[in-house]
C-alpha cells in the first residue's frame, strides 16, 4: 500500500500551515470528497460527518482498548505491532479515530504520540538537526527525552519508537513526558535556527518560529495529559 508522505512542514506542530490549504480544498470539493480528505497530521477540526457525541465516544473507547491491550500484554511482538500501527494501517486511519479528539484526552494524547513518531520516522535527518540545535540549551528536556549521543537520524528513529513503545510496555505518563520533552528540544532547536536564518531567509525563519511555538503547545498538552493520567483523570 502506498503511504502518504508528509514533509516536516506537516505534523503535530510542524504543519499547521497546511490548515488554510485544507480549508480551501474543502470549499472547492464536492461534499463527499471534502469529507474524505484529511491531511495526515492536521489537528484542525473537520466539519460535518457523524454525530460528534458518537464519534467522541468511539474515539475514547478505541483509545482505552488499545492502551489496555498493550499494557495487559507482556509480548514484545504485540508492543511492536502497536508501535507500528500507523505504518501498517496508514496514519490517516489513526487520524480518522483520534485527530478530532481534545488534545488533553486519552485519544488526543495517543494521536500526538503516533503523529510525532510518524513525522520523526519520515524525516529523521532533519529532526536530528533541530534536536542537536536545541539539546544543549534544553538540557533537562534533552535528558528526559532520552536520545542517545550523538543524536543523529538513527538515534531519532530509535527514540521515537522507544517513546511510543513505553506507552504500552512502560509507564504511560512517562511516555507522554518523554514525548513532551522531545517536543521542547526540537522546538528550541527550530527557534535557534530561525534566529540565525532571519537575515538570509525571513520566510523560512518565520515558518520555523511558528512551528516552534506550536510544538511548545503540543508539549504542554502532553505534560497536562501525563499529569491527568497519574491522577486517574485521563479518559
Amino acid at each position: 500500500m502506498q503511504r502518504t508522505r508528509f514533509p516536516l512542514g506537516t505534523g503535530v506542530a510542524w504543519g499547521h500551515e497546511r490548515a488554510n490549504r485544507t480549508q480551501s480544498l474543502r470549499r472547492s470539493q464536492p461534499a463527499s470528497q471534502a469529507q474524505a480528505f484529511r491531511p495526515p497530521i492536521d489537528f484542525e477540526p473537520f466539519a460535518g460527518g457523524a454525530d460528534p457525541a458518537r464519534v467522541s465516544e468511539a474515539a475514547h473507547l478505541a483509545a482505552q482498548a488499545l492502551v489496555r491491550h498493550g499494557r495487559d500484554s507482556d509480548d514484545p511482538v504485540i508492543t511492536e505491532r502497536l508501535v507500528k500501527l500507523a505504518d501498517e494501517q496508514g496514519l490517516e486511519a489513526i487520524a480518522e479515530m483520534w485527530a478530532e479528539s481534545p488534545a488533553r484526552s486519552l485519544p488526543g494524547a495517543l494521536w500526538r504520540l503516533y503523529a510525532l513518531r510518524a513525522a520523526t520516522v519520515q524525516d529523521p535527518e532533519r529532526i536530528s538537526v533541530y534536536f542537536r540545535a536545541g539539546k544543549d540549551t534544553a538540557q533537562v528536556s534533552h535528558v528526559v527525552a532520552g536520545a542517545a549521543e550523538p543524536p543523529g537520524a538513527d538515534e531519532m528513529r530509535t527514540m521515537a519508537d522507544a517513546i511510543l513503545s513505553g506507552a504500552f510496555d512502560g509507564e504511560f505518563d512517562v511516555a507522554l513526558e518523554r514525548s513532551a520533552a522531545f517536543c521542547r528540544v526540537v522546538a528550541l532547536g527550530q527557534a535557534t535556527i530561525a534566529d540565525g536564518a532571519e537575515l538570509g531567509n525571513e520566510a523560512h525563519a518565520s515558518k520555523l518560529t511558528r512551528n516552534s511555538h506550536q510544538l511548545v503547545k503540543t508539549a504542554e498538552d502532553l505534560e497536562h495529559a501525563a499529569n491527568a493520567w497519574r491522577l486517574g483523570e485521563l479518559d
